[in-house]
């Protein structure tokens, strides 16, 4: 076996030779991995589409059978480890991380089972780490320089991957997709407290995942990697999501919903994680820590790889059929584990800025003391599986986004009449500032109709027989919290585009209700009951248009639509 000082001689790089200090620019990483494909056959790097800065995406492969095919890879039953780094570039200890992990791998440092199959994106926010300094993230140690946050279009792409809207989010749906990993690590540095531990994690959540992979990610890969941390002398914790108060209180896990890389991940029964090193701790810290990290998944997939393969393809052949589907999940506060948290002493003392109390923490007094740690989630809205969606083709983005993510459809042949349930959107808030470039609806509250409608040649079908059932129901099913109405795409059914003048419409209303006697004790029952709707001549008239034949029906009408079971 090579040891790490021939390593470095052999492949240095610019971490190790600037003593932990600095991250190389991005034409230096993506130019170490072509030389590690170049010198070694099991290495490929690929194009995998384009980002916003205009420069493609890369992929570098390992693959000891040198197949280079994730279709053989799952044929054959092989285990797909994914790496993704580089989301935010101000944060790049994964890439400095991946670069010395492959290197060792390849010399022999790092063994690794025979079969697995492994994909890393060198760096996936191209835009954001070519701009590049010292500044960006004004809390963070080191290193000397790295990249921001936002992509060449100012986005987080870690809030993009059910959206899409950049050409990072497309390009990765294609890949993942492609890929389909069983165990997938987005690398992060948290901000937030300061505490002891140099590595947190976010696991995906085990209840939002759902089924064997979430029982054996709660009750057996977590507590591996957090004791396989500890013996590497990175004790871990979960990602301290102590916003609002003192970690020492206890916090509950990050809820990491579709938007999010894991929660992205997680739609499709993969295995996925978060670390996020603490940004205080050194450059040289944090990176170590990391690669710490890699090992630790080496360790738990050598002894649990095959298992992993096969609760992964039972829990995906499971999709098929299942029945219901949980949105929307909430922390459940009954329930709670106790965990070993590592902090420092808090207080506050006088701003030399303000003269007013702010926070500090003690590093002279460190403290141990077990917290709760709430990480159990329950209480979703059910959703019963149809036999199918059917989408009208004039919907396009919504469709090129199912069929990125890997969704079968097919277009109908000829104009159709079919039964089908409709939603009607009942009621919503809307987020008042723009959230990535969306203003987010929450609280949605849908009424229901049975239907005879009218599809065209050319609209999609989408049958639930698909593996990736659960991804169709989050962002089809208008109250998931990351739905694509959630997101924005339908607010076109929220406008009214048509109307009436008051002074015609009149004398057409009250024939109207004269002929509908029914419809006219209605409205004088709502009056008796509200008196803004009595003492208002045009709300009386609006009501009398909203209960009638002329009521445009695109209004507020949901153009995704239900098959159900007969």
């Amino acid at each position: 076996m090579l040891t790490n000082l021939h390593a470095q001689e052999t492949y240095p790089t610019l971490f190790e030779t600037s003593d932990g200090t600095e991250t190389p620019v991005y034409e230096e990483v993506i130019g170490y991995f072509e030389k590690l494909a170049a010198d070694f056959q099991e290495v490929k790097i690929m194009r995998m589409g384009m980002t916003d800065s205009g420069l493609p995406l890369h992929l570098v492969l390992f693959d000891r059978q040198m197949t280079f095919d994730p279709k053989k890879w799952h044929q054959e039953e092989r285990l797909v480890l994914f790496i993704n780094n580089g989301i935010h570039p101000g944060e790049p200890d994964g890439i400095d991380a991946s670069m010395l992990f492959l290197r060792d791998i390849l010399l022999g440092k790092i063994q690794v089972p025979q079969d697995l199959a492994i994909a890393i994106v060198p760096i996936y926010n191209i835009g954001g780490h070519l701009n590049r300094g010292a500044y960006s993230r004004v809390n963070q140690n080191g290193p000397t320089e790295f990249g921001f946050r936002g992509n060449a279009r100012n986005f987080d792409l870690n809030r993009d991957f059910i959206k899409a809207d950049t050409k990072n989010g497309k390009s990765f749906q294609q890949l993942f997709q492609w890929l389909k990993p069983h165990v997938f690590i987005d690398t992060h540095v948290s901000n937030g407290a300061d505490y002891q531990h140099v590595m947190t994690l976010i696991a995906t959540q085990h209840n939002r995942l759902g089924g064997n992979l979430g029982s054996y990610l709660e009750k057996e890969m977590n507590p591996a990697l957090f004791q396989g941390m500890k013996e590497r002398n990175f004790p871990m914790v979960p990602y301290v999501n102590a916003w609002s108060g003192k970690p020492e209180e206890g916090w509950n896990q990050f809820k990491d919903n579709g938007r999010y890389s894991s929660g992205y991940a997680a739609l499709f029964n993969t295995l996925s994680f978060m670390p996020e090193t603490h940004m205080l701790k050194s450059y040289s810290e944090r990176v170590r820590s990391t690669y710490s990290l890699f090992e630790t998944f080496m360790e738990i997939l050598s002894l649990d790889g095959k298992r992993i393969v096969k609760i992964a393809r039972e829990d995906r052949s499971a999709q098929i059929t299942r029945e219901t589907f949980g949105l929307n999940h909430k922390i459940d506060k009954s329930q709670h584990k106790l965990i070993e948290y590592l902090g420092y002493e808090s207080g506050e003392k006088p701003s030399e800025i303000s003269g007013l109390p702010r926070l500090f923490y003690d590093r002279d007094k460190p403290f141990m003391k077990e917290v709760k740690f709430f990480d159990t989630y329950a209480n979703p809205i059910l959703i019963n599986r149809p036999n199918a969606y059917i989408i009208p083709q004039a919907w396009h983005p919504i469709i090129e986004n199912l069929q990125r993510n890997g969704v079968k459809m097919t277009a109908l042949l000829q104009d159709s009449l079919a039964l089908v349930t409709v939603y009607h959107i009942k009621d919503f808030q809307t987020a008042p500032r723009p959230y990535e470039g969306h203003f987010l609806h929450s609280n949605i509250q849908i009424e229901k109709s049975t239907e005879h409608v009218n599809f065209r040649k050319g609209d999609w079908l989408v049958p639930m027989d698909q593996e990736i059932n659960r991804y169709i129901v989050e962002v089809l099913e208008p109250e998931g919290e990351d739905s694509f109405f959630a997101w924005n795409f339908f607010d076109t059914i929220l406008q009214s585009k048509e109307g009436y003048s008051a002074y015609v419409f009149e004398d057409l209303a009250a024939a109207f209700l004269k002929s509908k006697p029914e419809l006219k004790k209605e409205l004088e029952e709502e009056k008796s009951k509200n008196q803004e709707l009595a003492n208002s001549g045009p709300a009386q008239l609006r009501w009398v248009y909203d209960h009638s034949p002329w009521k445009e029906k695109e209004l507020n009408r949901y153009p995704v639509y239900r098959v159900e079971k007969q």
